[in-house]
This record gives C-alpha cells, sequence and structure tokens, in this order.
C-alpha cells in the first residue's frame, strides 16, 4: 500500500515493495545517469572511426587487407570474450571499480594503438575494444541495481547515447583527421572522452555494484548454462546481433551494386543507424512497462523482414524506404538489452545473463559478415545472402518472442 504522505524523502513503489529515497540519494542517481550516458558515448567511436580512415591507415602502414580484415574483426572477438571475463571480474571487485577498470583500459587502448606500427595497432585496438567490452556487459547490471524502477527508460537512454557515439565516430573522426593532421591523432583524440567519462564514474558511482556482490554470495554463484530461459535470451540476443552485424557490414554494397551511388549508399547507412536512437528511446520504456515484450519484438521483428525482402526483391525500388525499415527492425537491440535486465531478479544473475548472452551472442554474430560475404562469392548474387538474414530474422522473432514472455532465470 502507497503512504499518502512522506517527509523529507520521497517515495516509489515497485513490484508491491515500498522503496524510500531522500533528496541526496535522487541527486546521486541523477549523477549516475549522466555519467551511464557518458559512458555509453565512449562505447562505438573507438570501432566506428576506424572506417573512415581505414584507407588512409593501410596507406600509411602498408599493410594489406587481410590486416585490415583482423582490426575491424577484432572488436566482435572482444565482445564474445568479455562474456567469460565480465561477471568474475565483477564479482571480485564490484560493478562500480570494474567498470572504471575498463575504461582505464579502453583509454590506455586508444593511446597504444596509435603510437607505432601494424602490429601495436592491432594490440591497442584488442586493449580498447576489450574495455568497451567489459563495459557492455555490466551497464546493464548497473541499470538493474541502481534504476529499478527505470529500467526501460534507462536502457532506452543507454542504448541511444551508445548508437549516437558510434554515429559520432564515423562522422567525426575524419573531421579530427582534417584539423590535427592525419589518422594517428584523430583516433588518439577519443581518448579525452573516455578520461572524462572515467572521471564522472569514479565520482557517481562509488559503492555501485555493492547488492550485486552480496546476491552473488547469497546464491554461491550460479551458472545459468543449464537455465532454458537463459538460452533463449541468449540465442534472441545473438541472432539480431547476427543480422545487424551483416547489415552494417554489407548493406551498403548491396545499395551500390542496384545502382545506388557511394555517397548515397553512405548516408542510408548511417540513416539506418540514426533511426534507432529515437526509437530506443520511445520503446524500451513503453516495453519495459508491460508484463512481456514479446509484442514489441514481434512489431519490430517484422518491420526489419519488410525491409529486407525489399532490397532483397527490389532493391533500387526504394532505397531509402528499405533502409528506414531495416534501421527500424535494427531498433530491436533496445529490446535485447532490456529483456536482459528485466529477466533477471537481482544485479548477480544480471551480470550472469548479460556476459552468457553477449559471450556467446557476438561469437554467433562474427559470423554473420562472414557468411553473407561468403554466399555472395559462391552464388554471384545477393539474393542467397539476404535470404539468409530474412530466415535469421523469422528465427529471431521466435526466439524473441519467448524471450520477452514474464519469467525469470
Amino acid at each position: 500500500m502507497r503512504a499518502e504522505h512522506t517527509a523529507p524523502g520521497l517515495e516509489t513503489e515497485l513490484d508491491g515493495a515500498v522503496e524510500i529515497r531522500t533528496p541526496g540519494v535522487i541527486a546521486a542517481g541523477a549523477l549516475l545517469a549522466v555519467a551511464v550516458v557518458l559512458v555509453a558515448l565512449n562505447l562505438r567511436p573507438a570501432i566506428t572511426g576506424v572506417g573512415p580512415m581505414l584507407e588512409e591507415m593501410r596507406l600509411d602502414l602498408g599493410v594489406t587487407a587481410v590486416w585490415a580484415g583482423v582490426l575491424t574483426t577484432l572488436p566482435t572477438l572482444c565482445f564474445a570474450g568479455a562474456g567469460l571475463v565480465a561477471p568474475l571480474l565483477a564479482r571480485r571487485a564490484g560493478i562500480g571499480a570494474a567498470i572504471a577498470v575498463a575504461l582505464t583500459t579502453l583509454a590506455a587502448g586508444l593511446v597504444l594503438r596509435v603510437l607505432d606500427g601494424p602490429f601495436v595497432v592491432l594490440g591497442g585496438t584488442l586493449v580498447a575494444t576489450a574495455g568497451i567490452a567489459l563495459v557492455n556487459v555490466l551497464i546493464p547490471v548497473v541499470i538493474k541495481d541502481s534504476f529499478p524502477a527505470r529500467i526501460g527508460l534507462m536502457t532506452g537512454v543507454y542504448t541511444a547515447a551508445l548508437q549516437g557515439g558510434g554515429a559520432l565516430g564515423s562522422a567525426v573522426t575524419p573531421q579530427l583527421g582534417d584539423a590535427f593532421g592525419g589518422w594517428r591523432p584523430a583516433l588518439g583524440s577519443w581518448t579525452v572522452l573516455a578520461v572524462v567519462a572515467l572521471l564522472l564514474w569514479i565520482v557517481a558511482a562509488r559503492g555501485a555494484g555493492r547488492a550485486t556482490r552480496a546476491a552473488e554470495a547469497a546464491d554461491g554463484g550460479r551458472s545459468l548454462l543449464r537455465n532454458r530461459l537463459a538460452w533463449i535470451v541468449t540465442a534472441f540476443f545473438g541472432l539480431q546481433a547476427f543480422y545487424a552485424y551483416a547489415a552494417m557490414g554489407w548493406f551498403p554494397q548491396v545499395l551500390m551494386d542496384a545502382g545506388v551511388p557511394r555517397s548515397e549508399a553512405g548516408l542510408l547507412m548511417g540513416l539506418v543507424s540514426l533511426i534507432a536512437v529515437p526509437i530506443s528511446l520511445f520503446v524500451a520504456p513503453l516495453a519495459a512497462r508491460g508484463r512481456g515484450q514479446s509484442g514489441w519484438i514481434i512489431a519490430l521483428s517484422v518491420v526489419g523482414i519488410a525491409g529486407t525482402a525489399g532490397l532483397m526483391l527490389a532493391p533500387a525500388w526504394s532505397p531509402l524506404l528499405w533502409s528506414l525499415l531495416v534501421g527500424l527492425g535494427m531498433s530491436v537491440f533496445s529490446l535485447a538489452l532490456t529483456v536482459i535486465a528485466l529477466r533477471a531478479r537481482t544485479g548477480a544473475d544480471t551480470a550472469r545473463l548479460s556476459g552468457m548472452a553477449q559471450g556467446f551472442g557476438y561469437l554467433f554474430a562474427a559470423l554473420g559478415p562472414f557468411l553473407f560475404g561468403l554466399l555472395h562469392d559462391v552464388t554471384g548474387s545477393w539474393l542467397v545472402p539476404l535470404a539468409m538474414l530474412l530466415a535469421v530474422l523469422v528465427v529471431q522473432m521466435v526466439f524473441g518472442a519467448l524471450a520477452g514472455r514474464h519469467r525469470f532465470v
């Protein structure tokens, strides 16, 4: 039952439990929310900034296309490996300290990769993306523990900031290269944003993760590897990531082969990324308010199917429409993160589920661009690889509907 008056604190009710928050705690929560947004802005520029500078990097370093392929594949492999490491790090150090370590690692990697030759660039990229990967897994735990009544809203804000940061990386890095004289200062400039995020995080997140460590100790660090729902959530996350990585890697070429100019294809791919920002802010909070998210997941999957089918059957008829539909479909990413937080009862379970879903999910997603390109090389057409993505979306819709039901691991 809700009390009619509390003073001087404020009262909220969540699932029948009453929580009293003082004004000081609310202010700390607002600062933590800002810190989460700033951290999220750092999670893609180190990756998306490479693409526009890649040819300049290759010419300067004298490397082959194989080296470039390794460079662009490293982030996905790091995202997969973090699923194994992040929960252990959080259990040992706590969520707040673990994210601080991850941001420090990101900043160190950003500096390292612009200091020397090809192998140092690869090593620095590995270090930087390892830091990013750890944060990917741990931020859903912060949202679960620190914003239990605003999981959908904060997940939407976090996802929008993450996607916005990705767009900034691809758009601003070439400008930084022109301003500062090359790819090294352009890519290294993002260190400043990482350091600012680290400093704000240290101030805002003191004590974050205590509840997670306590819950971890209470349940003995149980494994989710035999949990059916955990595998359903993992499959949903992996399928949407598989589609997204294949789309981001190959759809510009699909459009160009259909007669779309290179510059326009790039703009359309940017639209695909940007449209997910407002959708994430709108859909994730609405979906989280209900007892289940299956309807939203099915709806976005159907939209993605329509856009992919359009690209497959009539790519030149309306590239803008197909890009809009694909972008809307890919915004299911925000619901994949929301589901991770909502399907776990505790922060400890959220850490384990996030690590499992993102670890195995990104490992599977790494196959997306490879299989898409392989099918094109074998068949000489985009029809078969696009048909593969249609099948992936259908299966994603099924697993997403199951993952969206109101249950707990």
